[in-house]
């Protein structure tokens, strides 16, 4: 049987072609992949090779939002079975150091994540994993759905470092995926308020329909005297986006560092320090998949809308420049083994 995958041999080339079909080993399943979301991440790969100090130097297959169908497991595996099917959480650590001991396996230093350099990610047919990487969904469950868990992950990591509590009024700088699923994370966690703000009219219009409040920005009171918030949520990236977000925060408020920007940040902490601002950075995630498929599950998390765009294996490519050839979109989802009829 032959199991193909849209390989990136050489910078902003992708070919599909045939990779070996994947054995378990005694922990491991053979997960048939169903569906992809692409990541800034990926693109970001696809178009210069790097991420900070992550560096593509060989071939490599990229995604890492991923979800599929358990169709053969090892010896040792017991927590899911052939016909599963599953959400699947990209980082393998090695459960045995200090971090890993005490929870935070997300930091272990011998992280193994889809789709990072040097190890190759989920476009492929079919993948081999550790089955504890694995999450069964309901059959109520698209996998579509199943593979945006991974982005709704990192939303509902950043209201956990942020030490997001019911009651508390909310700001989330940047619409796009991670952004619009880290405020419903906030609405469904009990935030009194939540407001979403970005340069994208597409972007604050679909935010709009999912029942948030929004903000073009220019057009937002910046500096001492404006602050209306408890948590901010920075999603952007964007340069000075985290200084200002900080202004709008009220005494003892928090704040958790999604987007990185590509260069260093000032922040005017003499100032800010009066008012005890705690900032938070985000390294992806730990024990978040039970929750995220529980929140989409019972519907207090809506992930369908953010997908705009559906490709084959074959349009890979595409869905890697969608950003750039479709600036009104939001989310890519590749099908390794087919397009579902809807």
């Amino acid at each position: 049987m032959a199991n193909l995958a849209a390989v990136m041999p050489a910078l902003g080339t992708i070919r599909v072609q045939e990779v070996p079909v994947p054995e378990p080993s005694a922990g491991e399943a053979i997960v048939r992949i169903e569906a992809v979301g692409i990541c800034g991440s990926d693109t970001a790969y696809y178009r210069v090779g790097y991420i900070g100090d992550w560096k593509v130097e060989g071939p490599i297959i990229l995604g890492h939002e991923a979800a599929g169908t358990v169709v053969a497991t090892g010896s040792e595996v017991t927590n899911v079975a052939v016909g599963d099917r599953v959400a699947i959480e990209p980082g393998t650590p090695c459960r045995n150091c200090e971090e890993c001991l005490v929870g935070r396996y997300h930091l272990c230093p011998d992280f193994v994540f889809l789709a990072t350099p040097p190890y190759d990610g989920a476009l492929v047919q079919s993948l081999a994993i550790d089955s504890r990487n694995l999450f069964v969904i309901p059959d109520s469950m698209s996998f579509e759905a199943a593979a945006l868990c991974e982005p709704l992950s990192v939303g509902l990591w950043a209201c956990r470092r942020a030490g997001l509590l019911p009651g508390d009024r909310v700001r989330v700088t940047g619409a796009g995926p991670v952004g619009i699923l880290a405020a419903q994370v906030a609405r469904a966690e009990g935030a009194a308020d939540v407001v979403i703000s970005d340069i994208s009219d597409f972007r604050l219009a679909l935010a709009a329909k999912l029942g948030f409040r929004t903000e073009k920005v220019g057009e937002i009171p910046e500096g001492p005297g404006h602050e209306d918030a408890d948590v901010l949520l920075e999603c952007s990236g964007a340069p000075g986006a985290l200084a200002q977000g900080l202004w709008r925060l009220r005494n003892g408020g928090r704040a958790a560092m999604v987007g990185l920007p590509k260069e260093d940040v000032t922040l005017p902490l003499s100032r800010l320090n009066v008012k005890e601002i705690s900032v938070s950075l985000v390294n992806r995630y730990a024990h978040t998949w039970p929750t995220a498929i529980a929140l989409v599950s019972s519907g207090r998390v809506d992930v369908e809308p953010l997908v705009t765009h559906r490709f084959e294996l074959a349009d890979a490519e595409s869905a890697l420049t969608l950003a750039v050839d479709v600036p009104d979109s939001m989310k890519a989802v590749v099908y390794p083994n087919g397009i579902p009829a809807h």
